[in-house]
């Protein structure tokens, strides 16, 4: 069983930066693919950043430049660094693990907000 565990989010101005981090159990971390999803209120959840196994990294086009995703295999843990935050930036951040196997877990999500 593997359990995302995020933290890192809270209240910033627009401009600001946040570090999100997801870590969890489990001795193949480093197999794991790992997604970072953002759900704004009244709107559907939608993929932010994505890091693979293999190091494979892919942005949405509204965070690229700003965001960065890295992992830490040692850790278990992987970070979304969040730079030039915007108020469209404000949801609830999402870290979702899936396995070699093709199991998915999601974590319970960390809120950002970013103030105007």
């Amino acid at each position: 069983q593997v359990q995302p565990v995020e933290s890192g989010g809270g209240l910033v101005q627009a401009g600001g930066s946040l570090k999100l981090s997801c870590t969890a159990s489990g001795s193949n971390f480093r197999g794991n693919d790992i997604q970072w999803y953002r759900q704004a209120p009244e709107k559907q959840r939608d993929l932010v950043a994505s890091i693979s196994s293999t190091y494979y990294i892919n942005y949405a086009d509204s965070v690229r430049g700003r965001f960065t995703i890295s992992r830490d295999n040692a850790k278990n843990m992987v970070n979304l660094q969040m730079n030039t935050l915007t108020p469209e930036d404000t949801g609830v951040y999402y870290c979702r693990i899936r396995t070699p196997d093709r199991r998915v877990y999601w974590g319970q999500g960390t809120q950002v907000t970013v103030s105007s």
